[in-house]
């Protein structure tokens, strides 16, 4: 998350209300005049602080505002935290628990499980809220995944389990089975909420639909990369699906890496001033790799708090 050029411009169409601002500083960067387009919600003002826990919607979940994602470039039971090695994603974890921040974005896809329960050794469970996701299709897989999944991460439940990267119209129906053994393990109070993340338009349009879905994680960025729509699509759908009560957690913040960084990019700031300013989701992760990545997130969110409030939607 380095520091990028100072004249970055969004001209996301995303709401109902424009808000033009000139010379907005974040830490020592400022930035030329810009315009971002603000969705149509009220402001809660009880919160104020990038580390203040949120609802999920309708979940049962609340959360801080902002997460640590684990998956960057995750495949294969890795990804760029876990390559960073035990002792560097301890520091990496635990510096964002001492600043506040309670929500941890996991996978078994990114072999991230085992190393959060080294970091989190010693730590009481009610201080933070563990996310993690399985790819099993197969119901008797994913019945073994979850039991897995409580040892790997030494406890006895798991906040929200998702259903990982669904690409298909008809999951709802197609993986049925699988959404019967999380209703199951919640039922037993393995797991405490169940959602998705999807990766088409249409998986999304179905996960709208489902009363089954309470989470949605969700990729969202001012630039459309590595979305499953256009900007203004996606943004009208969040936000149906947030006022609906689905917990919205946004992800791919800074898309990938690839929205940030060069001479016409945006500054990771004016990222996480989208996700406020959108009033599409209700929390977000972002896949941070250092210690001053987490203290850059939490100063660029705290000014887009200040500027627009936390803005919820009615359910």
């Amino acid at each position: 998350m380095s520091k990028v050029s100072r004249r970055d411009f969004i001209g996301a169409t995303i709401g109902a209300t424009a808000i033009a601002g000139a010379g907005l500083m974040i830490g020592k960067q400022p930035r030329a005049e810009e315009s971002i387009v603000v969705g149509s919600a009220s402001v809660d003002r009880s919160i104020t602080k990038p580390t203040d826990r949120v609802r999920l919607g309708k979940s049962g979940l609340t959360v801080s505002l902002v997460g640590i994602g684990t998956g960057s470039m995750g495949w294969g039971h890795s990804s760029n935290q876990t390559r960073l090695g035990q002792e560097a994603f301890t520091r990496l974890t635990r510096h964002a628990l001492d600043s506040g921040i309670t929500f941890f974005d996991l996978a078994d896809q990114y072999g991230s499980n085992p190393y959060f329960r080294s970091a989190m050794k010693g730590v009481p469970r009610d201080r933070y809220i563990i996310q993690t996701k399985t790819n099993s299709r197969d119901p008797q897989q994913a019945r073994a995944d979850i039991d897995r999944f409580l040892k790997e991460l030494d406890t006895d439940h798991i906040d929200s389990l998702i259903i990982h990267c669904v690409t298909e119209r008809d999951w709802t129906t197609r993986y049925r089975g699988v959404m019967d053994v999380f209703e199951e393990a919640k039922r037993a109070g393995k797991i405490r909420a169940q959602g998705v993340t999807c990766h088409s338009l249409t998986a999304l349009q179905a996960a709208a639909a489902s009363d089954w879905v309470q989470i949605n994680q969700v990729r969202w960025n001012p630039r459309g990369a590595h979305m499953d729509a256009d900007v203004q699509t996606l943004g009208e759908l969040f936000r149906k699906m947030r006022a609906r009560g689905q917990g919205m957690i946004g992800m791919k913040v800074v898309g990938q890496g690839d929205i940030v960084g060069g001479l016409k990019s945006l500054t990771p700031e004016t990222c996480f001033r989208f996700q406020i300013a959108s009033s599409a989701v209700d929390a977000f992760v972002v896949g941070v790799e250092k210690v001053d990545h987490i203290d850059e997130m939490l100063r660029g969110t705290q000014v887009a708090l200040n500027e627009f409030g936390y803005r919820i939607m009615a359910v």
